[in-house]
């Protein structure tokens, strides 16, 4: 019998068993993911399963926070070329758009771990596919690039400038290759080709003529050949019967439009050597349009008409097509969250609704000598691009219904695409008189989302999401924008308005249309109640207080506007009331803009006396101030209405304030001619109730002695 002592170890597997999990190590993990991707043969969701596990191994192994602590070899190594080029075959166009997706995330890995290595390993794989030149090379080649060309577009650029490849790319698909399949493989390796500048000036150099082509070379009627034949012909495409399939000639006219839309300068002398374009951008949109509208979910079309589009021309064609809007708009409705289609629908609806930037007179000027230093033709900006043409664009997406489809969209697409939804709402919010609709079909409450979803440290879009929310809270009743049966916290819109006063760090000439126009909505919320006065004070006072003393004078009267409703909380009596010197302070400012030159300004500013003065020790700091009641007694001698509306409750209010202070306001108003402030109010006055504050301030003034007929006179 054996000694008991001398049995193996129950942890350590015998001669032939299977290893635990736990003893698999991130080597054999790595080797048998790669050896059942090799194999092949399985279902699709299987193969997507493992390319998932592979990325996972090399991402984790890739970071230091996550890389395993035991010691082994990194996992990239275990890589080779053949494995390479397994993996880079599920990349092959003809394999489910699913499997591609997966290896796409599998290389991207791989490369991001294998440096040097990698590019290496890929550049083979792409030289040695295109040198043998055989039909299953060049669709599995051209693919690989068309997945990768966004992945590491440096690298697939350098392949694809390598000298002879692109010049012969195009006589390659004319004359001598015979396969639709391959030129499809071409043309979607051109269409991402044309993210790099060097590659898109290559293809418009060499490729236009076979482009413009496809697109134009459609035979008036079908091929006649038998059936068996036919089919052939139809799945196989063959070029020499000159059937472009619908896709080949959809691909083909989204590049052109790519071309063309985004043009890029050529070196000197090289002009004539680009290849000419019959079919022009106009045309192309047509096409785009026409494909969509029998099939909404057309991918190519929409990025075609996405390029299109950046076009004026194509913009107001677009704009124009009440059809076209509502099509695209469906397209988006149904098109699946953070889809290539739904980022480029929301690419065209937003190219349609953009306004130009608003210029500086010396950004104009540097703009002129800008294009006179690149001998432009001509400086002058597209008359389709003013504000004119914009709004009446706008107006048109509106009415198409785009707002519950951006609405139902922001609360699923990626940050990316709501801050294409929010530039949309915001230039749909300048026009006025569609901001109280566009508040009942929801789209504040979809800026206030999207403003709490977007990073804190990316202020251009939170900017851009409170600038809209400020110009519809401006042309808006808050009680019905924040009340009803699912009401939004009224508090929620103060943050965002209030980030709108505070200088752009992202722009050097500094704009004061967010300030004005969000001055503009605070004081829309401020006239409902405390709820609303007291954040806004809390949060926003020493930025408020600073733009008083504003150069523009449309700043400094919204500010006081803002300022006469805050009044309203005794949180902002407190802040010019409460005995402080900064309070002191503050009260010397606003008296001062009861004599501004600026009626709206004086006004705004009398009304906030008048509510201050309602309180004994807001009346005591104008005492305190050598002029205070003299302001207050001239606003009394104006020859608008409301400002001496204003006037005489300021003093009627200095006189009745309780104790003593109310007899230093009389003994005030009378040594700085009160009594004459105010006859001269009877005489101007014809409303019956400045006139009845106006007598009681003189009964308080002059004893209670009714004024007879000779105080009248004078």
């Amino acid at each position: 019998m054996a000694d008991p002592s001398k049995q193996l170890d129950p942890s350590v597997p015998a001669v032939g068993e299977a290893k635990r999990p736990e003893d698999v190590t991130l080597e054999d993990q790595t080797l048998l993911l790669l050896a059942g991707l090799m194999e092949g043969g399985q279902e699709d969701e299987d193969t997507c399963k493992e390319l998932n596990n592979l990325t996972k191994l090399l991402n984790d192994d890739s970071s230091d926070e996550t890389r395993s602590p035991k010691l082994h070899k990194p996992l990239y190594e275990l890589i080779d070329a053949d494995s390479i080029d397994t993996i880079l075959g599920y990349l092959d166009m003809r394999q489910p758009p699913t499997v591609r997706g997966h290896a796409t995330l599998t290389i991207s890995a791989y490369l991001k771990a294998a440096g040097d290595q990698g590019v290496e390993l890929l550049t083979e794989f792409f030289n040695t596919r295109v040198g043998k030149a055989t039909y299953d090379d060049f669709i599995i080649a051209f693919s690989v690039a068309a997945s990768l060309f966004p992945v590491v577009p440096d690298v697939i650029a350098t392949l694809f400038l390598r000298e002879g490849f692109i010049v012969s790319l195009g006589p390659l698909m004319k004359r001598k290759w015979k396969s639709k399949k391959v030129e499809q493989a071409a043309l979607e390796m051109l269409n991402a080709a044309c993210m790099q500048a060097q590659c898109r000036e290559a293809i418009k150099k060499y490729c236009t003529e076979w482009l413009d082509e496809i697109i134009t070379d459609v035979p008036p009627t079908p091929v006649e050949v038998s059936s068996p034949e036919r089919r052939h012909v139809v799945e196989d495409g063959s070029i020499q019967q000159r059937i472009h399939s619908e896709q080949v000639r959809n691909l083909a006219a989204v590049v052109l439009a790519k071309l063309q839309a985004v043009p890029s300068a050529p070196s000197a002398g090289q002009e004539e050597r680009i290849q000419p374009v019959t079919t022009s951008i106009e045309e192309l949109s047509d096409m785009f349009k026409t494909m969509l509208s029998k099939n909404n979910t057309e991918q190519s079309s929409i990025e075609g008409l996405a390029y299109a589009s950046l076009q004026p021309k194509v913009r107001e064609s677009l704009a124009a097509d009440n059809s076209f809007l509502k099509t695209i708009i469906k397209a988006l409705g149904d098109a699946p969250a953070k889809s290539p289609a739904t980022y480029g629908a929301l690419s065209i609806l937003l190219n349609l609704t953009t306004y130009m930037p608003t210029l500086s007179e010396e950004q104009k000027r540097l703009g002129q000598l800008k294009a006179y230093a690149n001998a432009s033709k001509s400086s002058k900006p597209d008359p389709l691009n003013d504000d004119e043409h914009v709004t009446k664009r706008c107006l048109a997406v509106f009415e198409a219904g785009v707002i519950p489809i951006l609405v139902t969209h922001s609360q699923h697409g990626s940050t990316a695409s709501l801050m294409l939804v929010v530039s949309i709402i915001f230039s749909l919010s300048k026009t006025s008189r569609i901001r109280g609709q566009m508040a009942q079909q929801g789209a504040i409450k979809l800026l206030l989302h999207a403003y709490s979803i977007f990073p804190s440290d990316d202020i251009p879009a939170r900017r851009t999401a409170a600038h809209a929310l400020a110009r519809i809270l401006i042309s808006t009743n808050p009680v019905h924008v924040f009340g009803g049966s699912n009401p939004i916290p009224m508090t929620n819109a103060v943050r965002p308005l209030l980030l709108l006063l505070d200088d752009d760090p992202a722009t050097e000439q500094r704009d004061l249309l967010p300030v004005f126009e969000s001055l503009l909505a605070l004081t829309n919320l401020a006239s409902t109640d405390d709820t609303a006065r007291n954040p806004i004070i809390h949060l926003g006072f020493p930025r408020i207080e600073e733009l008083l003393l504003s150069n523009n004078k449309m700043v400094t009267r919204a500010t006081v506007e803002l300022i006469c409703n805050l009044m309203q909380a005794p949180t902002g009596v407190a802040k010019f009331a409460d005995g402080s010197k900064q309070a002191s302070h503050r009260m010397h400012i606003l008296l001062a803009l009861t004599d501004s030159e600026d009626f709206e300004t004086r006004r705004a500013a009398g009304g906030a006396m008048a509510s201050l003065t309602e309180w004994d020790t807001a009346v005591n700091a104008i005492l305190e101030r050598d002029r205070g009641v003299t302001l207050l007694l001239a606003l009394c001698k104006e020859e608008q209405e409301e400002l001496r509306h204003r006037g005489v409750v300021c003093i009627l209010n200095v006189m009745t304030a309780p104790g003593k202070v109310g007899e230093w306001g009389v003994k005030k108003v009378k040594d700085e001619g009160g009594v004459d402030a105010l006859k001269e109010c009877l005489k101007k006055s014809r409303s019956q109730e400045v006139l009845e504050i106006t007598v009681e301030a003189l009964k308080k003034l002059i004893g209670e002695a009714k004024p007879g007929p000779a105080l009248l006179e004078g």
